[in-house]
């Protein structure tokens, strides 16, 4: 059979359905329906057919997409919770208490934004992505996420023991650090003046305090008040980490101004078990090059020695030159010296200009403060004000003493030598540099835990606990994905190629290559954390509803990409969604 179009003359073609067949050794045909009525996509689904052919009509006429979430950020995320077992964690049995904690942990990796901006990304009728579905929760609202933020307070001491007991064991580095942030509002009993390491002027501050691994991972952390010194954060930590987390040995790792003279001396010396190691401030090393203790033709062939001191008693120096700092350091010197001159000189033209010069010992004082105030080179000059004169002049002895002094720092431990080597106190020291890492993240770049605006304590300590849970999270996330990411995945390559651990870290052949070339070895673009969950977030769950009588609608997923698919097999975690 087949179709026939016969020409009319002046009207429209005849579209007759024929067949062939043979009589008498002729080939004849015979009409079997005119098709002249049917409109054109019919005939040519008929057509289609009497070929073989598959037919597919327009879609747009069969089905139509009622929703579409984005779901491919939602299961990396939740699937890396849940594979960690974190969930077991935060409660052994599911409840909704548990369901809207891990919903704000996930959130707060995926789009961190307020609690009401939470909730409306979780309803059923306001949600942005499949993660209220995943959880079953349809219908919360902002005081079911507070009532969630009470609940879980308590279980903080329970969960920080269980992340210690996996990630700290018997005579392991201890890193902690503190950093502050700012609030909003002035009702929080935390929230206390204090030192702006968001350089937020006239902002509430609280400080937080983090506990790592050697490696990064958090396993603890601890809110105090806006106006606490930094070491006066320290004793907690180690009582937590000896009597909590039952650790008998271990090393803890702080900078100079957190493990202090006074902290060693007060909270460390009676505690059996515990080692540390620090720095040594700019005026104590002065110190110790003008006695002789350190020599600095120490450095003239290499770049690290270990020296004793009897003010020191019990403790192992070491002192280390970096060439590279040092110059860094008498650059940054020179160019403050020359701005600082600069406005200087305009003082001193201000006191011998014709009309209204300054004059009075005061005020001259008051614009010479604010200058030296700006550079922080007030030890660098030696200053002469009168009452209509100003005048000043460097003091070359004091920069000179200063600059032979640059790129020499001091670390001072009391782990003994047998057991960590000169190489290994330095190496453990700049792992602080993770902790500094996780600060940015949890403030700005990924978590966005500032500004906060809680009142209560122990919402603003729920609040941390539930940015450094998610910060745990992506941690292993960030772990796991390396090959795919900026990230340096064989520090070990990188590592074998430095000269010392004195020296400025390298990367590795393999990081410099996708750094390079913006592609993985496998031919991968290479991505930041964050557009790579962009990237997975456009595998959407799609509602899709049959224009049929009587059909039902039903969910299919977008078919992920091979960089998709890479990228789920490294998180262990499966594009998976149950369909109705």
């Amino acid at each position: 059979m087949y179709i026939d179009c016969v020409p009319n003359r002046n009207s429209p073609p005849a579209v007759l359905l024929r067949e062939s067949y043979r009589e008498g050794g002729k080939t004849r045909k015979r009409t079997l329906a005119n098709l002249s009525g049917w409109p054109e996509a019919k005939i040519e689904a008929l057509r289609a057919v009497l070929r073989n052919a598959t037919v597919v009509g327009k879609l747009d006429d069969a089905f139509e997409i009622e929703r579409s979430l984005p779901h491919g950020h939602v299961e990396a995320v939740l699937g890396t919770l849940r594979r960690l077992g974190l969930d077991r964690l935060i409660g052994s049995k599911r409840s909704k208490q548990r369901d809207v904690v891990t919903s704000m942990i996930v959130a707060r990796v995926l789009d961190p934004r307020s609690k009401l901006g939470t909730t409306r990304a979780l309803n059923e009728a306001t949600r942005t992505s499949t993660l209220g579905e995943l959880l079953e929760l349809d219908r919360v609202d902002e005081d079911d996420l507070y009532k969630a933020m009470d609940w879980l307070l308590p279980r903080q001491s329970k969960i920080e023991q269980a992340l210690s007991r996996r990630h700290l064991s018997h005579g392991s580095l201890v890193l902690y650090d503190v950093t502050s942030t700012y609030f909003e509002g002035r009702h929080c009993p935390l929230a206390r003046m204090g030192y702006s390491r968001d350089r937020k002027k006239g902002k509430l501050q609280i400080v937080i305090g983090l506990v790592c691994n050697a490696k990064g991972c958090p396993v603890s952390v601890e809110v105090f008040e806006g106006n606490t010194a930094d070491p006066k954060t320290f004793p907690s930590q180690v009582q937590k980490v000896q009597d909590r987390f039952a650790l008998e040995q271990v090393v803890f790792v702080g900078d100079r101004g957190m493990i202090t003279s006074a902290r060693i001396r007060e909270d460390l010396k009676d505690r059996p078990g515990v080692s540390w190691i620090t720095a040594v401030r700019s005026t104590q090393i002065k110190q110790l090059v003008l006695s002789g203790t350190v020599q600095l033709s120490l450095f003239d062939e290499r770049d690290i020695g270990e020296v004793l001191s009897p003010d020191y008693p019990g403790e192992r120096l070491i002192a280390c030159r970096n060439p590279l700092l040092a110059m860094e350091r008498k650059r940054k010197r020179r160019e403050l010296l020359a701005a600082t001159e600069q406005e200087l000189d305009k003082i001193v033209r201000a006191t011998r200009r014709r009309r209204s010069p300054l004059h009075g010992k005061d005020k001259i004082g008051m614009r010479v403060g604010r200058v030296l105030g700006r550079f922080k080179m007030a030890k660098h000059f030696l200053i002469e004000i009168g009452d209509a004169s100003f005048a000043y002049q460097r003091d070359e002895p004091k920069i000179a003493q200063e600059e032979s002094l640059d790129g020499i720092y001091m670390l001072r431990t009391s782990v003994a030598a047998e057991r960590m080597t000169s190489e290994d106190v330095v190496r453990a020291y700049k792992g602080l540099s993770v902790v500094e890492r996780a600060f940015r993240r949890l403030k700005t770049v990924d978590l966005k835990m500032r500004p906060i605006y809680h009142r209560l304590p122990d919402r603003v300590r729920a609040h941390v606990l539930i940015c450094m849970l998610a910060y745990y999270v992506e941690w292993h996330m960030r772990e796991a994905l390396a090959p795919i990411l900026f990230h340096d995945d064989d520090k070990a390559r990188g590592e074998a190629q430095r000269k010392s651990i004195v020296s400025p870290a390298k990367r590795s052949p393999r990081a410099l290559a996708k750094a390079n070339t913006k592609t993985t070895d496998d031919g991968f673009p290479v991505h930041s954390f964050q557009t790579l969950l962009a990237d997975l977030a456009t595998i959407c769950k799609n509602r899709i509803r049959p224009k049929m009588a009587g059909a039902e609608s039903f969910d299919r997923l977008t078919t992920p990409t091979e960089l998709q698919r890479k990228a789920l097999d490294l998180l262990k975690a499966g594009c998976r969604l149950q369909t109705t």
